[in-house]
């Protein structure tokens, strides 16, 4: 065993951990076979919905060395952001909780840009890139290769000890690291994120159909929400949690400690008939670092304008 690999490996998890992440597991950076036909086929079927920037970069989604020259290994990493309390949903629109507050790339990385700083005070120079929901990283397959957590019927990666409900990040980098392992996987045969999903976007045991799932339908969609979604949106305005809520294993969901996920006072007062009122302005006071500027003032007017019209005909 190369001593060097090991003693990185190992100052690299202190590193995460010192760093506030929640696991870190390494991975050869090499050509993901298995996920291969599973990514075509997923394409193929059209699951992907408008989310055409899935079609692209095919092959590097698949090979990291493509997409950082020279790599040798994937360094994956989960960052909680389970919420301390829930946003009330009396008389209240839904939001996702990984939305409550700043907006998670810039959090994380620059906490990853920081680690890597650090680490290369101590190991010297070497090559790499930082990725955080960003780039086309297969982000839960190298979690899963890495042996972080395995992947629900949900499609989502699970870990016994904390659930779901956390980020996932990588560093790509020409460091020879020790590899980990799997680990194995605990669904059995639950099928409570199947069951409940309200719109059926569970396809199959770890097949989700992206142009189903409310998320898709209230960040990704950019075009008028299909009527298939009339009566089953149960008031999420931005995202959904359901199939994580539901989950046995987000029991062991403990709250983060990072300050900046802590909501902000609108998401935490407003009701209804105040969303209803929402102008571009108190949009752009509200969301100024937060997630939700994804889908832009229009979307999220859209969405509420949705279920609105939903509750009038219900």
């Amino acid at each position: 065993m190369n001593s060097g690999a090991e003693k990185y490996s190992q100052l690299i998890k202190s590193k995460a951990e010192k760093f506030g992440f929640q696991s870190c597991g390494i991975s050869k950076a090499d050509f993901l076979e298995e996920d291969a036909p599973h990514l075509e086929t997923w394409l193929k079927n059209n699951f992907h919905g408008e989310m055409k920037y899935m079609e692209n970069y095919f092959d590097k989604r698949l090979d990291p060395r493509l997409l950082v020259e020279g790599s040798k290994s994937v360094i994956s990493l989960s960052y909680n952001y389970f919420p301390e309390e829930k946003i009330s949903s009396l008389d209240n629109f839904k939001i996702s909780k990984y939305a409550y507050a700043e907006d998670y790339h810039e959090v994380i990385k620059e906490i990853l840009r920081e680690m890597v700083m650090e680490l290369q005070e101590e190991i010297g120079e070497f090559g790499f890139r930082v990725f955080v929901d960003s780039a086309p990283v297969l982000e839960r397959s190298w979690a899963k290769k890495s042996g972080i957590g395995w992947v629900g019927k949900n499609a989502n990666l699970i870990t016994k000890q904390n659930g779901s409900f956390y980020f996932l990040a990588e560093i790509i980098c020409d460091l020879e690291l020790i590899a980990d392992h799997e680990t194995t996987d605990h669904c059995g045969t639950c099928r409570k994120c199947i069951d409940a999903c309200p719109t059926d976007a569970i396809v199959s045991d770890k097949i989700v159909d992206g142009s189903k799932c409310i998320s898709y339908a209230t960040i990704e969609l950019k075009n008028e929400i299909p009527d298939h979604f009339k009566n089953k949106m149960q008031d999420w305005m931005f995202g959904c949690d359901i199939c994580q809520d539901v989950c046995p294993w987000n029991r062991f969901s403990k709250p983060h400690l990072q300050s900046r996920f802590h909501p902000n006072d609108a998401l935490r007062n407003f009701k209804k008939n105040e969303w209803k009122e929402l102008t571009q302005e108190l949009f752009s006071e509200i969301f100024r670092k937060s997630p939700v500027k994804r889908t832009k003032f229009a979307g999220l007017k859209r969405n509420i304008e949705f279920l609105e019209q939903t509750l009038e005909k219900s």
